[in-house]
């Protein structure tokens, strides 16, 4: 009886600690709705018992508990808490769990700071698409930053003439001058003109921890023109975790590019630092467009133990040169260097051979180094103030051709070879006084020295004296600013913040020479204060690497004149945040100071020589609400008006001192609705929205030969934008994730605008009237659609391929098309499509498999499509020919009745192609 008594007692015992001890599983998926977050936490709630997913998103952990709560957490996404229950020794699958991305993604990677306005998922009532650090390090390849873009919905890319680091964005119909580029909460576009030149910043793709394009007004509390959007990019923290990289990648065309970086993490002292330095050369796809760049990036970071203070200071630069494509180049011109069907795209009518080598006459050549230091306080649990101080320092510009042998410039056929290229030996040969033959002379021509018996050129085309020289246009400049915020929680559900941004800039503007290309000197007669100067300096047409390099001892030729600008700037918002609703509105006010100083055109005693500052008052103010319906769905609305200050060149037209008369702010109004749907396999957004855009000034390049350096000013544009736009991801099954996009617009010009031209010395050479009423807005497709999918093929390898289309691709507003009421409008060019594709894998090693070697391989328009990405003429394939005086018009018939069409476009055209078939191949080792 006492054995059995044992016997059941140890039994009974047995059974109490087994129930007490069981070993219970919790399983789960963890996902942002398309793709698998690998290393996400999930933790039973006020345990220690945690696991982490794995490369597909699973996670698994082992407790003894049989109900609470599980957490789940991942950087860059809110957590979510989920309840269970587990029966003892069982499993309790949670399923797949979404989580939403949290705008806490990037001020955690980068900047802790309330001035990075980062639009919230199922918050922020914006449009908006975010592209993080993996994928633009692992899909970009060799493709310029922008491009990065292109499968967003109402984003335009395009190469432009196919320099590096030439590329251009539009979003929405509107050009990068009127899309504001933030960095860290600092906005980067030139302050004169609001141009970006990527060429400046070719290093960001290296050091972008993850990039945000928030379309139409966005989030920004600053006045900012942000007409079509805004790009967000954050860059590497000092404060990420510790390790590094060395990479090298190779593709078509000579590229070549290496790049190491490390990071200390944060140390126990609140220190943290990160350093990065890539090098990238090619030959470029489009002939004669070699290029050479360097990009460098310190980050330092310090935090108090207390974590009130955060302090980040980073340090960037990218000087680079390249050789460029500029000048315009028609169809039929690519025909002729190529076949009829299948013209030469790689043409390039800039360059040539100088001494057997390859000489391009326009490069662009440039550093513009960038400092910043962002300061996080946390007074107290309510109350956040953040600075950013910041500085940068321009120098450099981009080259062209001055002058001319008897009245041809450098791109005139007659110095051409039989194959295309600038016979640059014989514009060095004229220019010497060696005889030289012109295409069509019977006679050599021989230049006749001036009275020194010395070989001068000059600025003037015309004439047979007045030589060829290589000058540069030098836009440099010195640049400070500073943006300080108060956020302050009143209460639960208010939020306040309130600020101030105060910038200066001065812009340097002239012009120097770089290569006499065989004369004795160069005679400049421009300088009222110092007329008929002969110069022998010669400038360098790399960039220097002193960002501080004084310009006072350069010889400077046909102008000369400083751009100052001056911003004061106050801004506030009230936002409203609940469970499901929240709700914002948004004031900001500046003043722009424009003031001109002109050295050349105007006698030092001229008070135009030195302008007072023209002071212009703007500001704008905006408010939208986004609810959320429940966990899948949530609408919402926003609405703004923005009254914009004209760039500079419009407060001075034609590049004199005398403030523009008729001289009146932009005026945007901004209206958007959305939809969002989100669950554990599909996320949708929908967005429709409506940009009016009155008296807009707008400058352009006149890119003919014709008026060489020369110059159109639009004033009274009236546009009107509205367009409907979608997105998705879908994950169809664990290894396979699809992503697509839709985007529909309808941009025109309304009413009638005044265009006149300049040539390079800023005279007037015409004026017109123009009729643009219902014209479409050209430069970029009203119609872009995308479909892209991923597969696992095995774990950790994987391919993926888009289709990008675009259609409805207008060309671009050249003033000679619009001049009569009953013009054609604006001429259409041929619909394309492009397939990329790529392969990547990730191979594992080291003891503890924490580092990894990193494969990829890109091939970017697959199939090699040939297609047209830009027009900057509108002639029609039923345009008649020109004919000879005398003669009636249409007596020679139409461009399509003789054949001279290409792909239903007139073949008088000037156009740029798109890039053909390029590959880029990647090896990178993290550690």
């Amino acid at each position: 009886m006492k054995t059995m008594k044992n016997w059941l007692l140890t039994g009974l015992l047995f059974m109490i600690v087994s129930t007490a001890f069981s070993q219970n599983k919790i399983t789960g998926t963890i996902t942002d709705g398309a793709l698998s977050l690998p290393g996400a936490n999930a933790a039973v709630k006020g345990s220690s018992d945690a696991g982490s997913s794995d490369f597909d998103g699973k996670f698994t952990i082992t407790t003894s508990a049989t109900s609470g709560q599980v957490v789940v957490s991942y950087l860059g996404y809110e957590s979510k808490t989920i309840s269970f229950t587990v029966a003892n020794g069982g499993t309790a699958n949670l399923g797949v769990i979404t989580l939403s991305a949290n705008s806490n993604e990037l001020s955690e990677i980068v900047v802790k700071s309330s001035t990075v306005d980062i639009a919230k998922d199922r918050k922020t009532p914006v449009a908006v698409s975010t592209i993080k650090a993996a994928e633009i390090q692992e899909k970009l390849g060799s493709q310029e930053f922008p491009e990065i873009l292109k499968n967003t919905p109402s984003v335009y890319t395009t190469k432009a003439g196919g320099g590096f680091g030439d590329s251009r964005i539009s979003i929405r119909g509107f050009d990068q001058k009127n899309i504001a580029v933030m960095i860290n909460g600092m906005p980067v576009n030139d302050m004169e003109g609001g141009t970006v030149y990527w060429s400046n910043w070719a290093g960001l793709s290296d050091v972008t921890s993850a990039m945000q394009v928030q379309r139409g007004l966005g989030s920004s509390k600053l006045a900012i023109a942000s007409v079509g959007g805004t790009i967000n990019i954050l860059t590497k923290a000092s404060d990420l975790k510790e390790g590094g990289s060395v990479s090298t990648s190779f593709g078509n065309d000579n590229y070549i590019k290496s790049q190491v970086s490390y990071s200390t993490g944060k140390l126990s002292s609140g220190l943290s630092a990160s350093v990065l330095y890539s090098h990238t050369q090619g030959d470029g796809y489009v002939d004669g467009t070699k290029f050479n760049g360097d990009n460098y990036y310190i980050g330092l970071g310090y935090a108090t133990k207390d974590n009130k203070h955060d302090f980040q200071f980073t340090f960037t630069g990218a000087p680079q040169w390249h050789n460029q494509r500029t000048s315009n180049i028609t169809l039929e011109t690519y025909q002729k260097y190529g076949t009829a069907t299948d013209p030469n795209i790689k043409y390039n009518s800039d360059w040539g051979l100088l001494n057997g080598k390859e000489f391009n006459i326009r490069r662009n050549y440039y550093h513009k180094p960038v400092a910043s230091l962002n300061w996080d306080y946390k007074i107290n649990e309510t109350t956040k103030l953040s600075t950013i101080a910041y500085a940068s320092f321009g120098r450099g510009g981009g080259t062209n051709g001055t002058g001319g042998i008897q009245g041809s410039n450098y791109a005139n056929a007659k110095l051409r070879t039989a194959d295309g290229l600038v016979d640059y030996d014989k514009i060095v040969a004229y220019n010497s006084g060696q005889p030289v033959t012109l295409a069509g002379a019977t006679t050599p021509i021989t230049r006749t020295p001036n009275a020194a018996g010395q070989y001068q050129n000059t600025s003037s085309s015309a004439g047979t004296g007045a030589g060829i020289s290589q000058i540069s246009s030098i836009n440099s400049h010195n640049w400070y600013g500073a943006i300080i915020n108060l956020d302050k929680k009143l209460g639960q559900y208010f939020t306040l913040d309130a600020g101030i941004d105060v910038r200066g800039y001065k812009g340097l503007h002239y012009q120097n020479i770089n290569n006499l290309l065989g004369a004795d000197n160069y005679l400049d007669n421009f300088n009222v204060n110092s007329p008929n100067r002969v110069l022998t300096q010669t400038n360098s047409v790399y960039p220097s690497w002193n960002p501080f390099k004084s310009t006072s001892g350069e010889e400077k030729i046909n102008f000369n004149n400083d751009g100052d600008v001056n911003w004061y700037g106050a801004f506030t918002q009230l936002e409203y945040s609940n469970d499901n609703l929240t709700a914002f509105i948004q004031g900001a006010i500046s003043q722009q100071g424009f003031k001109r100083v002109d050295y050349f055109k105007y006698a030092s005693s001229d008070p135009l020589s030195s302008t007072d500052y023209e002071n212009i008052l703007g500001g704008n103010v905006k408010g939208g609400a986004n609810y959320n319906i429940n966990e899948h769905h949530n609408v919402f609305v926003n609405a703004g008006y923005y009254s914009k200050q004209p760039f500079f060149n419009a407060v001075y037209p034609g590049n004199a001192s005398i403030v523009n008369p008729l001289l009146t702010n932009e005026k945007i109004l901004g209206l958007e609705a959305g939809y969002g749907f989100r669950s554990g396999i599909f996320n949708a957004n929908v967005n429709v929205y409506r940009t009016s855009w009155k008296d807009r000034n707008l400058r352009i390049t006149d890119t003919r030969t014709t008026n060489t350096g020369g110059y159109f000013d639009y004033t009274g544009i009236t546009e009107v934008h509205t367009g409907i736009e979608l997105e998705g991801t879908a994950r169809v099954m664990d290894k396979l994730k699809i992503n697509a996009m839709f985007s529909m617009g309808d941009w025109e010009y309304e009413g009638e605008a005044n265009a006149t031209t300049y040539d390079n010395q800023n005279n007037v050479v015409e004026s017109a009237l123009l009729y643009l009423d219902k014209v479409k807005v050209g430069d970029a497709a009203q119609l872009t659609a995308s479909l892209g999918a991923t597969y696992e093929v095995l774990t950790r390898l994987n391919v993926d391929a888009t289709y990008n289309y675009n259609e409805k691709l207008y060309a671009f507003l050249n003033p000679n098309s619009f001049t009569a009421a009953d013009n054609k409008g604006a001429l259409e060019l041929p619909s394309y499509g492009l397939v990329d594709a790529g392969i990547s894998y990730k191979w594992l090693v080291g003891r503890t498999k924490a580092n990894s070697v990193n494969f990829r391989l890109n091939v970017n328009n697959l199939f090699d499509t040939v297609y047209i990405a830009e027009s900057k003429t509108n002639n029609f394939a039923s345009d008649n020919l020109p004919v000879a005086a005398g003669q009636p018009a249409g007596s020679n018939g139409t461009y399509a009745s003789n054949g001279l069409v290409y792909r239903g476009i007139a073949t008088n055209n000037a156009v740029f192609f798109g890039f053909g078939r390029t590959w880029n191949f990647s090896l990178r080792y993290d550690f």
